[in-house]
């Protein structure tokens, strides 16, 4: 009742928070956590407690290998606080901004230092994952059926589990990538086709299914549980706020302000320069 009529506005700025990267150096280390630069897994040495982690690591460290499990925490409390709230406005714009983080929590890259491939030879795998496989497959193959929200009773606890499911995931993209590059033929791994009037090198479409058959199917399972993840974000800020009647809801419109920095961060995003480490 609420989504549904601003499925355009939803989609369109689900990728504030990455034109953001363009204009604010700590907004990036909100995408992502190296959580391999804590030990290994499970990686009991860090501390889920945001309080703790500083005291043990330093908010200086945290930052500098990503936050992300901790950011999604506060995206949940500010999502929450504008359904008490009842503004519109900022509950859309919230809600499309938490299922990008979100979104990022569920790939196998952004919780992993080795995150584009760039300390094994693999440059590029990140895009390869995360973009390629779902264009060639996403459309024709995959389902994104996933049933109904759930309420998440304790949300710290979902997104360090999400976040240790993407680590665990991550030696498979990149070990299944190294084998796969190994045997396929050198001279059919990529092709060059037109996008956006300009001719690209890309991984082939062939190469692409290989890899995906590889995974068995990954890339999709992400994306159906991070669609279902999101939208049990949106429902559990919901509840928590006490179920507000969303037919009565106040400040329906964006204000000036907001469209101001909608223009901002678009004109931050063509001038084509992340502020800060880039994470893919």
């Amino acid at each position: 009742m609420l989504y549904k009529p601003y499925i355009d506005f939803l989609s369109e700025h689900a990728v504030d928070p990455d034109k953001r990267r363009y204009a604010i150096a700590e907004e990036g280390p909100r995408h992502y956590i190296d959580i391999d630069h804590y030990g290994a897994f499970p990686y009991d040495s860090l501390p889920r407690k945001w309080e703790a982690a500083v005291a043990r690591y330093s908010e200086d460290s945290l930052v500098q290998h990503g936050i992300v499990p901790w950011w999604l925490q506060i995206m949940q409390s500010r999502l929450t606080a504008a359904f008490k709230e009842k503004d519109q406005a900022k509950i859309l714009k919230l809600s499309a901004e938490i299922g990008h983080y979100m979104a990022d929590a569920h790939v196998p890259l952004h919780a992993c230092s080795n995150h584009n491939g760039q300390l094994s030879g693999q440059q590029g795998i990140h895009g390869f994952w995360e973009s390629r496989v779902p264009e060639l497959l996403a459309d024709k193959d995959w389902d994104f059926f996933i049933g109904k929200a759930v309420y998440i009773s304790r949300p710290g606890d979902f997104a360090w589990s999400t976040i240790l499911e993407s680590a665990a995931a991550a030696d498979s993209v990149l070990r299944f990538e190294k084998i796969l590059s190994n045997r396929f033929p050198a001279d059919q791994k990529y092709a060059y086709e037109e996008r956006n009037g300009v001719i690209v090198r890309q991984y082939s479409t062939a190469y692409t299914i290989a890899y995906d058959q590889m995974l068995h199917g990954m890339v999709e399972r992400r994306m159906r549980q991070a669609i279902f993840a999101v939208a049990s974000c949106w429902y559990t800020a919901w509840v928590n706020a006490g179920q507000p009647d969303l037919r009565q809801l106040s400040n329906t419109q964006f204000s000036a302000t907001d469209l101001q920095e909608f223009d901002w961060l678009n004109e931050q995003w063509k001038k084509g320069k992340i502020a800060g480490r880039e994470h893919e």
